[in-house]
């Protein structure tokens, strides 16, 4: 088998065809201004050293050359034998609050832009494993379906804002339910849940989506998201201003860590408390990581060699063989004649 690691560089292969019609155009250009002078054959004598063949050849060796260098630069590679891989993990599913609480700053930048961060390093730290995106607020919604994608998992991840969900709220409960149908079908690998959010849950029994999770052999961890004080939720679009409640007062978003708790409980998995240091998705991905994997992918690929030094080479010949022709005959080795006595 045989292909080309960079299969677009072979359009370079145009120059020389363009370099080829614009030799043949500058020749013809030449024995035009010899012929105004006078008949070709009667100006010889007058130009001994002139050769149109040994520019000609010059020039062809040139070329091959330069197509030999492109075909080189286009990295040609051999196919030697296929090799099977195989790939082992778990399926993980994430699950971010985007509910305008997670908007206060208690947690810099911002609890959802922290969290935002800490996800994204984990995405850095992947294998093998499967990762998936649902963002809720008074809805969930599955942002990026479970896959090995990690470049697509950064791109969905760097768009997320509160503005994403239309309907407000705190929905872990829906989430979680959303999150453990979202896994891959019929699957035999280890799946979990990372639930990162500040627990303010409002709408729905969270504790008892867990538990319905963990029956089906889905592990839930929670990300509480909010320091103890708790921190007020700026207005968007007003720079310096708060939301407030019905009476004027301003709204001081609270860590809900009881229920984060439970349900991290309900669900046989791990609760841990963001900090400004730390999100705590490193702890959690130790505890995904000592979960039991399981095939996840086989595929069989053809392994390549490289083979583009020997078309460097080549290249390199036609080089050294065009230095060494001369543009012109040589008067010393014109006086030479092997046949005369």
């Amino acid at each position: 088998m045989f292909r080309f690691a960079h299969p677009g560089l072979l359009y370079l292969l145009i120059v020389i065809l363009l370099l080829v019609v614009f030799y043949v155009v500058m020749v013809g250009k030449k024995r035009k201004a010899i012929a105004e002078f006078g008949n070709p054959e009667l100006l010889k004598p007058l130009m001994p050293l002139l050769s149109f063949k040994r520019g000609t050849w010059k020039f062809v060796m040139l070329m091959l050359a330069l197509a030999f260098v492109i075909l080189g630069v286009a990295g040609p590679q051999f196919g030697s034998k296929l090799q099977q891989v195989k790939k082992k993990g778990v399926e993980l599913m994430i699950v971010l609050d985007v509910s305008n609480s997670m908007m206060a700053q208690d947690i810099k930048p911002s609890r959802l832009e922290k969290a935002k961060m800490a996800i994204s390093r984990m995405v850095e730290k992947l294998s093998d494993d499967k990762v998936g995106l649902v963002v809720f607020a008074g809805d969930a919604y599955v942002q990026l379906p479970i896959t090995t994608d990690y470049s697509s998992a950064k791109l969905f991840l760097s768009g997320i804002n509160t503005d994403i969900v239309p309907v407000q709220g705190t929905a872990i409960g829906s989430a979680i339910d959303l999150a453990a149908r979202s896994f891959t079908p019929e699957a035999e690998t280890s799946k979990a849940i990372i639930v990162i959010t500040d627990g303010e849950n409002h709408q729905d029994d969270a504790i008892i989506a867990a538990k319905r999770a963990h029956e089906k052999g889905i592990v839930v961890h929670t990300i509480g998201m909010g320091l103890e004080q708790g921190a007020p939720i700026p207005q968007k679009g007003a720079s310096g201003q708060f939301m407030k409640d019905g009476q004027g007062n301003v709204v001081i978003s609270k860590l809900d860590e009881n229920t984060l708790q439970e349900v991290a409980k309900a669900g046989e998995g791990v609760y841990v408390r963001a900090s400004n240091t730390d999100v705590g998705l490193n702890q959690l991905l130790d505890e995904v990581n000592q979960m039991e994997k399981t095939l996840l992918e086989e595929r069989v690929y053809s392994d390549y060699a490289e083979k583009y030094q020997y078309f460097l080479l080549v290249g390199l010949f036609f080089i050294l063989v065009e230095f060494m022709i001369l543009g012109r005959k040589n008067k010393y080795f014109m006086k030479i004649n092997i046949f005369r006595r």
